[in-house]
């Protein structure tokens, strides 16, 4: 076997100040996740509770098989934003009667679970990776539709919710929609695209208009159960295929409809796993808090593969980007991994090659990103750095097997797009703690703007000041820095979690497990013209 070796010292200084830092970053993250972890807070839990309501969360934890994980998805969704972390509702993947499902939860603690802005792109992306991944969608409902100050933000773009829904069943994906409490307006069109719906008696309550609404349009007098509780529901309209006695009830049956929908996996069971070498405990003390200051991803690697096996390709050209062949899990994984951060030609060239391999293999790509972007001046335009690099995005954007994206360090300017950024649509993109991503780094995009400033006045024969440039530069430098930061990209699902280094291995297992649900198969050609 090519097992990794390691030059990692556990015991330098550099590698405790790594580990330290690392350590205060992933504080301020549980800070961040106990936040949305909190809900409404405590008046509104409290109020939940006295109804005799199951928290989102425990429903997911009952419905789920006993003792296998949940892979929550944009957790720390809303951050930054006026609305509650995690913009009322939890998203993730589970295992339910052996089956992988995507599953969403509508938080009723905050604000009664009405949807905001940043609850529709949750719930949108979710919708995207159980299609992408052919996931069945089981819907814990309990929410008062849109958010009605935010509407301008909902309503138009929401009609996607119920698209999406179509789509699945059209494409042979089961949807099930689990009701506990109200689903009116928009929200009672849930229950109304799923394939099979549960509905929980005295407690579900599903209209398009509420009473006071029928009785300003229509006059007339009704009640909620009447009008759309689960008994009308189950026995009149027939829009509840299951009546539930309680919530623990409408779980039980949530999980026999999986038990009964002979979903099955696209591939084979992987090959058997064996652990890596290396204490993932390590992972902390890799990246350095300074991502000016160069490290050796084949240190990651060797602490997330299968044996910390890896087959490196072409290990002495374009040695800026470290590529080569391993397992996770039992998986095959291709892994592109920046070793200095710069993108020059013959990376791009390099990469560009192992994306055409993987996708004659069929083999999923991860990428593992600590990138600066592509490398700038004369001597490398001239060398053909773009035509270079396009090649590599040109690569990336036509390939057909799935990708895996995680943020470790930098990943700056067009380097984002090469290693497969959010806008090329990965199957799964996380950050670590320690990454950053922007156009650029902040010093420079300061710069840049000082330098064009400047240039401006001299054209103008104006004076410079150089006090007022000095206050512009801190400003632009400060803004830049907190916006590439991962909570505020995280808040805006440009990824779908921070998450602990140690964890990395176990996330990107769960997320190649549930990619194999889906057949695939990678680009035999159709990758666009390569200039060469």
């Amino acid at each position: 076997m090519t097992v990794l070796d390691t030059a990692l010292d556990t015991h330098h200084p550099d590698y405790t100040a790594h580990r330290e830092a690392m350590l205060a970053k992933l504080a301020e993250l549980a800070a961040e996740h106990g936040r949305a972890l909190a809900g409404g807070g405590e008046k509104y839990v409290q109020r939940h509770r006295e109804r005799g309501k199951l928290l989102a969360r425990e429903r997911v934890e009952l419905l789920l098989d006993p003792d296998t994980p949940f892979l929550e998805l944009s957790p720390l969704a809303a951050w930054g934003s006026e609305y509650t972390v995690g913009a009322s509702l939890v998203t993730g993947i589970g295992v339910v009667e052996g089956v992988e499902c995507l599953i969403t939860a509508n938080d009723p603690t905050v604000r009664g679970g009405a949807s905001n802005p940043w609850s529709l792109k949750k719930a949108l992306r979710a919708n995207d990776i159980a299609l992408a991944n052919r996931l069945p969608c089981i819907s814990l409902v309990e929410s008062g539709g849109a958010d009605l100050p935010s509407q301008k933000e909902i309503f138009i773009p929401g009609g996607a919710i119920f698209r999406d829904l179509t789509r699945l069943s059209a494409a042979g994906i089961p949807t099930i929609a689990v009701v506990f409490g109200n689903s009116t307006a928009g929200g009672a069109y849930v229950p109304g695209m799923s394939d099979h719906v549960i509905m929980v008696k005295e407690r579900a309550k599903v209209f398009l208009g509420g009473p006071p609404l029928v009785k300003m349009a229509t006059g007339e007098e009704s009640d909620d159960e009447s009008l759309g509780g689960a008994e009308m529901h189950a026995r009149v309209s027939g829009l509840a295929d299951y009546f539930a006695v309680d919530e623990r009830d409408a779980l039980r049956q949530a999980r026999r409809v999986v038990a009964r929908l002979d979903h099955r996996k696209a591939t084979a069971d992987p090959d058997p796993a064996e652990p890596p070498r290396y204490d993932p405990e390590e992972l902390l003390g890799i990246v350095p808090d300074d991502l000016k200051i160069p490290f050796d991803p084949r240190e990651v690697v060797a602490r997330i593969v299968d044996a910390s096996d890896f087959d490196e390709f072409k290990p002495l050209y374009g040695t800026s980007l470290v590529t080569g062949w391993a397992a996770l899990h039992g998986y095959p994984v291709g892994i592109l991994a920046n070793a200095r951060g710069v993108l020059f030609s013959e990376e791009s060239q390099k990469a560009a090659q192992f994306i055409q391999l993987a996708n004659q293999r069929d083999i999923p790509l991860l990428f593992l990103h600590n990138t600066t972007g592509y490398m700038v001046g004369r001597e490398y335009e001239q060398g053909g750095i773009i035509k270079h690099g396009a090649m590599m995005i040109n690569a990336v954007s036509n390939s057909r097997v799935p990708h895996l994206s995680v943020l470790m360090g930098a990943s700056y300017g067009a380097g984002h797009y090469g290693m497969c950024g959010r806008a090329y649509d990965p199957r799964f993109l996380f950050a670590w703690p320690s990454a950053k991503s922007a156009v650029m780094g902040p010093q420079q995009l300061a710069g840049v703007l000082s330098i064009v400033a400047r240039q401006s006045a001299a054209a103008k024969g104006q004076p410079y000041d150089e006090d007022a440039d000095a206050a512009l530069r801190a400003m632009v430098e400060q803004q830049i820095e907190s916006e590439s930061l991962p909570l505020f990209l995280s808040g805006r699902l440009y990824d779908d979690g921070v998450i602990d280094p140690r964890d990395t291995r176990t996330v990107l297992g769960l997320c190649l497990s549930a990619i194999h649900t889906a057949p695939y198969e990678g680009a035999r050609g159709g990758f666009g013209v390569f200039r060469m």
